[in-house]
């Protein structure tokens, strides 16, 4: 199974992003995403962003990972 997660970015480095979830901090390539901007919220798997979300679609996923209801 693969699992990509919502976080936001806080920080742009040229090709390469620091983005930010509960308290959790990775460096991550933006190269997929055109026009990425600090505090997008955005779905990373494997060490990139692949798209971009809303606010409110980050909120709702991320509840879903604290219900324990994604995976059972």
């Amino acid at each position: 199974m693969c699992l990509a997660v919502p976080m936001k970015i806080i920080e742009i480095k040229g090709e390469m992003a620091v983005v930010e979830s509960a308290g959790l901090r990775r460096e991550v390539g933006i190269t997929l995403l055109a026009k990425a901007r600090i505090n997008d919220w955005v779905l990373i798997h494997a060490g990139f962003a692949i798209s971009k979300l809303t606010r409110k679609q980050a909120r709702e996923t991320l509840a879903l990972f604290e219900e324990g209801r994604l995976f059972g």
